[in-house]
């Protein structure tokens, strides 16, 4: 059946996508990659996103269901359940299905010292080195990968992990002392080892272990505090919206919800097929840039639940239905997601179904042709 449009569309490139993983492999070319598709894969379509990865060496996931749905398409790569499991009556499935487990706190492992399983499951030791969220104390890695080595449930060889909290902010001398204290506390252990996230990947090179995570770069995403974009990352994510409607106003008049955006002049405004109930940001200032044929013109007025307003003098030659680019090509997410007040990870993760996603790229089949939402 024929979709309906909605005249609010996310282009996803996945050719964008793979470009993106060539270069982060570049990076660190005698790593492992664990291509992150947690949250719908950033918002970006998770069982899409993983089919446009083949090459990748794992997938990681946030959540049981995350990992059921790769299998359930024939993912066939490693899939690692980052939270690991809650119930002991996930691990007959976890392992039926060949997941891979993150184990982090005293009660994970007292399960797995009991359970009996059919297949041994492998295992991701998480050591907390100052994220301070997920993890065992540093001091007891080498008690806790005791245990696990003596689990008849847990298979061998074990990977040990823990998590950079600031190597976004290359200011900080956090990374280094989350280094130094993560080999430190592994020395002996016959281990794999993980710690570099996107971040990290970039700024940390004595941290491309035999696993990197990149989440964010993968969807041509800086993950560098104040770096407005980097010049060979290329955006997988387009958000386009149409201009429903042209107002022609006059100096004095208000804009929208609380009148908060006076008019200096006589001017136009045009009215956009977006808003907060497809994921645009409500809290968005007026001055957020957005793309009208290419050109930048700032938003104005609050932001509503299906439309936002626009100031087109910028752009006076503007007509109704011409394409409105909210972020992507031709506008970094990176600079709208500043002006906002956020970080671009909330803004890809928060589109709403509402949203038709439209696949590009070479590789694609005729199911990554059809518009679909997601």
């Amino acid at each position: 059946m024929k979709t309906i449009p909605t005249y609010r569309q996310a282009h996803i490139d996945l050719d964008a996508l793979q470009a993106n993983y060539r270069w982060v492999k570049s990076l660190a070319p005698r790593a492992k990659l664990m291509a992150m598709v947690k949250s719908n894969a950033y918002g970006h379509g998770l069982i899409k996103i993983a089919k446009a990865l083949p090459v990748a060496d794992a997938f990681g996931v946030a959540t049981l269901s995350e990992a059921l749905a790769l299998r359930e398409v024939g993912i066939l790569q490693r899939i690692v359940l980052l939270p690991g499991f809650f119930e002991p009556s996930e691990l007959s499935l976890i392992s039926y299905h060949n997941i891979e487990i993150v184990v982090h706190q005293y009660e994970q492992l007292a399960i797995l010292e009991k359970i009996a399983l059919p297949h041994p499951l492998k295992v991701w030791l998480k050591i907390d080195t100052g994220m301070h969220r997920l993890g065992f104390a540093a001091e007891r890695t080498q008690a806790v990968y005791q245990r696990l080595m003596q689990c008849q449930a847990v298979a061998k060889p074990i990977v040990v992990m823990s998590h950079f909290a600031d190597a976004d902010d290359v200011s900080k001398t956090t990374t280094q002392q989350q280094l130094a204290q993560f080999n430190e506390v592994i020395q002996g252990l016959d281990v794999l080892k993980s710690i570099a996230h996107s971040a990290g990947i970039l700024t940390c090179l004595e941290s491309h272990f035999d696993w990197v995570r990149p989440g964010i770069l993968l969807y041509g995403v800086s993950p560098i505090l104040g770096e407005a974009s980097h010049s060979e990352l290329q955006a997988v994510m387009t958000l386009q919206a149409r201009l429903l409607a042209i107002n022609p106003l006059k100096k004095g008049e208000c804009i929208g919800y609380g009148g908060t955006w006076v008019c200096d002049e006589d001017m136009s405004v045009g009215v956009v097929s977006i808003g907060y109930g497809d994921g645009y940001p409500r809290h968005a200032p007026s001055g957020t840039p957005v793309l009208v044929n290419g050109v930048v013109c700032p938003l104005i007025g609050r932001v509503s639940m299906d439309f936002i307003t626009v100031d087109l003098r910028p752009c006076p030659q503007a007509k109704i239905g011409d394409t409105v680019t909210l972020w992507g090509r031709g506008l970094p997410i990176e600079s709208v997601a500043k002006q906002v007040g956020t970080i671009p990870y909330e803004l890809t993760c928060q589109i709403t179904p509402r949203v038709e996603f439209i696949y590009h790229g070479e590789s694609k089949t005729l199911e990554q042709e059809e518009l679909f939402c997601v």
